[in-house]
This record gives structure tokens, sequence and C-alpha cells, in this order.
């Protein structure tokens, strides 16, 4: 009797080891299925390097010679228009941007034909500093948080649109 009695225990602590096993097997299965739906960032290292090098390159060509306020406004300006939706949501095609109607690039840089290696290396390198800390470290002017477009204040290109700053050589607007 007794020995049957151990039996009938050894079998429920089985059965009862089985359905805790796969309570936490179907758990662990449902959670393993809850983080596949969870979308990765597209955000990669190699991405983010790439878009790093064409906003350096944008704050170069447009605002190498400026202050670092100029450079940040420049940088700023660009990330503004990646993330304005009126524009490609990619850096690097925001910079490279030509409006096919006319021909004509949003930065004037890249008609121009001024994309050789850059001559300043010191300059290129302090752009980089700008961009890093723009583009990583979230670095900001609170003046242009909605500017979208700017240009050289030598030239009146008759925009109808409002002025928010005016930073070195360039004339900010929203």
């Amino acid at each position: 009797m007794i020995r049957i009695m151990k039996i009938i225990a050894g079998l429920a602590g089985l059965i009862l080891v089985f359905f805790v096993a796969k309570f936490a097997y179907d758990y662990k299965m449902e959670s393993l299925k809850a983080e596949q739906n969870i979308q990765p960032s597209a955000m990669t290292a190699e991405v983010r390097g790439n878009q790093l090098n064409c906003l350096t390159r944008n704050i170069y060509y447009e605002a190498g010679h400026e202050s670092f306020e100029g450079k940040v406004a420049v940088a700023q300006v660009t990330i503004n228009r990646a993330e304005s939706g009126k524009f490609p949501s990619d850096i690097c095609k925001v910079v490279y941007q030509k409006d096919n109607a006319l021909g004509l690039c949003q930065f004037s840089w890249f008609c121009n034909g001024d994309v050789k290696k850059p001559k300043n290396l010191a300059a290129y390198k302090e752009c980089e500093i700008v961009a890093k800390q723009v583009l990583l470290e979230q670095f900001r002017l609170p003046s242009l948080k909605h500017a979208l477009y700017f240009h050289g204040a030598h030239i009146n290109p008759g925009w109808k649109k409002e002025k928010v700053a005016t930073i070195g050589n360039h004339i900010f607007y929203k």
C-alpha cells in the first residue's frame, strides 16, 4: 500500500513538473514572439557614420569659415529638414537633394561641383566635431527650432518665408 502511494505521489509530482515546464515554455515563446514584432531601429553604425559624414561635408562647404554658432545653425537646418516630413528623412538625401524640375540643388556647393576633398583639414575636423554635437548629442540653437531654409546674407532670393535669425553670414527662415 505504501508502495502504491509513493508511485501515485511520484506520478503526481511528474505531472505537476510537466505542467509547470509547459507553462514556462509557452510563456517564453509568447515573449519571444512579442519581441519579434517590435521593429528594430534601422539605424546602424554604418548608416549613422554615413549621415555624420554627409552632415560634416554640408557644414564644411556651407559654413566652414563661420563661427561655432554658424556651423551649428547649418547643421540644425539640415537635421530639421530630415525630421520635417517636407524633405527626405535621411540626412544624406537632404544634403544631396536636387529639385528635379529646375535641376537646382538644395545646397549650392553640391551643384557648384565643390565636392572635392576638403582643403582645410583643421576646418573640416571642426565641422566634424560640430556635426557630432548636433547629430549625436542633440545640441540645438533654440532660435532655429523650426528653421528649414537659409541663404547667404549677400544674396536676396526674394523668399516670402518668415525670418527667424541671422547668424554670421547666413539668414535663416521657417
